[in-house]
């Protein structure tokens, strides 16, 4: 039995709705996603100043305070070795840290703004 009927789209049926332009802009001026924002920026904005800071403390003692960064602190370990690898640390540490904020305080609100525009579209 042959049909002229084109063949599905192969995974058409799990594909999202698409929500329109218009709620794209309503959902972006709601008080939810505001809120959503304002999680975001209220974590990222002053751990990113505190990490650029930092940073900049590194490069600036190991130009203008090589006496200080020279210091031995144990055999032939010198602070700016001991600075060097705390950056490394603390980018690792921003990382977790971003991880599990964003798993407790962001991901819930954009599943959930995400599974209501879907819904209504």
């Amino acid at each position: 039995m042959a049909t002229d009927a084109p063949p599905p789209e192969a995974g058409a049926e799990h594909r999202p709705a698409q929500p329109s332009t218009e709620a794209f802009v309503a959902e972006q001026q709601s008080a939810e996603f505001g809120e959503l924002r304002r999680a975001h920026r209220s974590f990222a904005f002053p751990l990113t100043i505190a990490f650029i800071t930092w940073y900049l403390l590194y490069v600036l003692l190991s130009n203008y305070a090589g006496g200080f960064m020279g210091t031995k602190v144990v055999g032939h370990i010198n602070v700016a070795f001991v600075f060097g690898l705390a950056q490394f640390l603390t980018t690792f540490l921003i990382a977790w840290f971003y991880s599990r904020h964003a798993t407790a305080k962001l991901d819930p609100k954009a599943a959930a703004i995400k599974s209501r525009m879907e819904a209504d579209a």
